[in-house]
């Protein structure tokens, strides 16, 4: 198993509030679950069961890479990062609802596609459920363009209460192309 990292240098944008950023460690796992389960509470109306559970959340830890954003008051947001080689994918974006809207998801999504090209990641990939179409436009203004579908899998398709879907998207993180 290769070793975690445990810090990333992002400066903050001007103006915008101070985040520490880091790398979970395996005593993170329980507040991660919690963040994620609030932030994708809106989900609620059509997902049977929350977002993560304590299982899902040590899989995606051995996996990948959570991306912490903390402050004074404590965990702000996370993003999960999976290296693949050339292709990384992004997942789990999470912001503490009292803290959306400030900017944060845009910063951990900008310091996730930093991490993957420094691991030598070209591209990253994400995928979005068709049901959040708040989603999409998001995603496309940082640069994500969809690329494809693809079929909701059993595991999860027994959690949801309505048909859906994944909808793939898509960004080159080559910093040579304009």
């Amino acid at each position: 198993m290769s070793s975690k990292p445990t810090a990333i240098s992002q400066q903050p944008p001007a103006g915008s509030a101070p985040y520490t950023l880091r790398f979970a460690e395996e005593s993170d796992l329980p507040a991660i679950e919690t963040m994620i389960n609030a932030a994708f509470e809106v989900e609620r109306t059509f997902k049977l069961e929350p977002r993560l559970d304590p299982e899902h959340t040590r899989k995606y830890f051995r996996q990948g890479h959570f991306l912490l954003a903390e402050d004074e008051v404590g965990l702000a947001g996370c993003v999960f990062v999976e290296l693949s080689g050339e292709c990384a994918y992004l997942g789990l974006l999470s912001v503490d609802p009292s803290r959306q809207k400030t900017g944060l998801g845009r910063r951990l999504v900008t310091a996730a596609e930093e991490f993957a090209g420094q691991r030598d990641a070209f591209r990253m990939e994400l995928t979005v459920l068709n049901l959040r179409t708040d989603l999409p436009p998001y995603y496309r203004k940082l640069g994500y363009i969809e690329v494809g579908e693809e079929p909701m899998p059993m595991e999860w398709a027994r959690r949801i209460n309505r048909p859906c879907h994944f909808i793939r998207m898509a960004k080159s993180l080559d910093r040579r192309e304009p």
